[in-house]
């Protein structure tokens, strides 16, 4: 060593502060710190709920009237409540705090269910996806036509038609839905579920002010305690199909059990747990008493186990009537219209 060099003296560096500094934004799972709150996930599920679901629900209280069409509403939120609770319980398997996580609906039937019962969970949600996809785009396509038209009698007058097509606005739809699925880790914006509950509840505040507005214009409120009256161009058939289809529109409007799971997977590690924030703030998840029974092992014959049989039963019941009152009425849709004719 050169004469008058000084000497550095070796530095510890300590491999677990760096590991500990690293895992303070991990998770228990080895994935980035989830940071959803109860708010950031209400924002997911009123967006969901106030959905395209809305717009159906004035036509469904016409059809069932002013004494079963709300009854329904009330019946449809407390099992939506009730079972949404359920399905927040096998978001991790085994303990609640510490337990393996699922990430996905799939997942959590994977791990509490298994064998063919997997296959069959995926083949009703991935359709269930489809027809929902295929709801919001008929919806969005309606929608901006309908907002067309109105410019249209706005500067031609009430005279004019204005026909056009909605087939554009369905590929436009699509194409704008394809480009943003492209975009990475979309789904982890967490501003987007707030701006689109504001949406959702800016065009349902529209369209209460044009019920009543119509209302106004009617002189008073109208329909009756016992919905549509069978009579001229309303057959005793169609009434019954007509009411079990509304039955499905008051049940779509709430469902969001699809995308439950995914939602809590946003929510930060607790405390408090995250099944205790999303049961504050969920509302809906059908269809998901099997997984729960296998979760918490309620034994078989039990007055629980009965109970939440019967419930998926009912909720079974009502999605196959709903179904056969939804054909129906394509069915006769189809013989006086041509799909895609505008």
């Amino acid at each position: 060593m050169a004469s008058g060099q000084k000497v550095v003296k070796p530095m510890e560096v300590s491999v677990e502060a760096g590991n500990a500094g690293e895992a303070a934004w991990l998770d228990d799972d080895g994935r980035a710190r989830r940071t959803g709150t109860f708010w950031t996930a209400s924002a997911h599920i009123i967006t969901a709920v106030i959905g395209s679901g809305v717009l159906s629900l004035a036509w469904a209280i016409a059809q069932l009237g002013w004494v079963a069409g709300p009854a329904v509403m009330l019946l449809f939120a407390f099992v939506i409540y009730y079972t949404s609770t359920l399905l927040a319980e096998c978001y991790r398997t085994g303990d609640p705090a510490t337990g393996k996580r699922n990430y996905t609906y799939m997942d959590a039937v994977r791990a509490n269910l298994g064998g063919a019962k997997v296959t069959f969970c995926g083949v009703i949600q991935y359709a269930n996806l489809v027809g929902v996809a295929i709801g919001y785009t008929i919806a969005s396509s309606i929608s901006m036509r309908a907002i067309r038209r109105a410019g249209c009698f706005h500067h031609n007058g009430h005279g004019d038609p204005c026909r056009s097509s909605s087939n554009p606005y369905m590929i436009l739809f699509g194409v704008v839905q394809i480009v943003f699925s492209q975009i990475p880790d979309f789904d982890q914006i967490w501003w987007l579920s707030i701006v689109a509950a504001v949406m959702s509840f800016t065009y349902s505040g529209i369209g209460l002010s044009l019920g009543v507005v119509q209302t106004i214009s009617n002189g008073g409120i109208q329909g009756s305690l016992t919905g549509i009256s069978i009579g001229v161009g309303v057959s005793s058939t169609q009434k019954v199909w007509r009411s079990l289809q509304a039955f499905g529109d008051i049940a779509f409007a709430y469902s969001f059990s699809n995308i439950l799971i995914e939602i809590q997977d946003t929510i930060k590690a607790p405390p408090p747990s995250e099944a205790k924030v999303m049961k504050s703030a969920t509302r809906l998840s059908v269809a998901t008493t099997t997984m729960y029974i296998a979760q918490r092992g309620v034994p078989r014959g039990s007055a629980r186990w009965v109970s939440l049989k019967t419930l998926s039963a009912c909720c079974l019941v009502v999605s196959i009537a709903a179904a056969a009152g939804s054909i129906a009425d394509v069915i006769d849709a189809l013989k006086v219209y041509r799909p895609f004719s505008g």
